[in-house]
């Protein structure tokens, strides 16, 4: 590394540690670490940041912003990256989102299934999603109405290009630990609930870089975290 190069070590130093808590909180729920996987979360970070991630053997991508992988994913092309949109989507932005992503985690509602799988047959791809589900009272707060997920599974199985592994939600924001947990208690309610209908969904998206022992203890296989990992962002967002 040149002197003048930035130094990106705290990343590995950051995996490990994020790593080792996520397994710590798996193991105390009663659970396995190998349930739980990480999402990186890499928003207003830039290409080099990525790419020192990339360098320890990290290909998944969170972002809340299709712009964001729009900038990135020509800077990161060699790379191999496997983007996943985690953020709310516009239907405006189906045409890159079937271009360039991997993933949508942030699926909740007709209007934008339809122009995804308009845009996803148009490229010959199918990709993966979650239906993002309300579960928070905040107004702030996307997602489908739990009482409308049954519903619109039953509407995806219409769309080949949408292949659908599970649900995903962003808890309330609350220094209550027991009203954040019952969050994600509800979205893994609602997951069994799907599941005696026949939909089989077995990846559930929940918790982050405050909450994630919260979310495991409730049955999350997959937390999504940018700050333990990637340091304090300068731009302020709320997730």
């Amino acid at each position: 590394m040149s002197a003048n190069a930035p130094d990106h070590s705290y990343l590995a130093i950051n995996w490990s540690d994020i790593r080792q808590r996520v397994d710590g909180a798996c193991r105390a729920a009663g659970r396995e670490p190998s349930e739980v996987s990480i999402l990186p979360v890499s928003k207003t970070f830039g290409a080099e940041v990525i790419r020192a991630a990339v360098a320890l053997g990290l290909h998944r991508f969170g972002e809340n912003k299709v712009q964001e992988i729009r900038d990135k994913s020509g800077p990161l092309a060699d790379c191999g990256i496997d983007w996943v949109v985690i953020g709310h989507l516009q239907t405006n932005k189906a045409k890159d989102v079937a271009r360039l992503v991997s993933e949508v985690q942030s699926l909740d509602r007709l209007e934008l299934a339809e122009a995804l799988h308009r845009r996803l047959q148009v490229e010959g791809r199918a990709i993966d999603v979650l239906v993002q589900v309300k579960t928070a009272s905040e107004e702030s707060k996307y997602g489908l109405p739990p009482d409308q997920l049954l519903g619109f599974l039953d509407h995806l199985r219409g769309f080949d290009t949408l292949r659908v592994r599970g649900l995903m939600t962003l808890a309330t924001q609350s220094t209550d630990p027991e009203e954040v947990r019952g969050c994600f208690r509800l979205l893994r309610e609602w997951r069994d609930r799907a599941a005696a209908q026949g939909h089989v969904l077995p990846r559930l998206s929940m918790g982050m870089s405050g909450d994630f022992p919260l979310a495991i203890a409730e049955g999350a296989t997959e937390v999504r975290i940018g700050t333990a990992v990637f340091g304090q962002r300068t731009i302020r967002t709320d997730a």
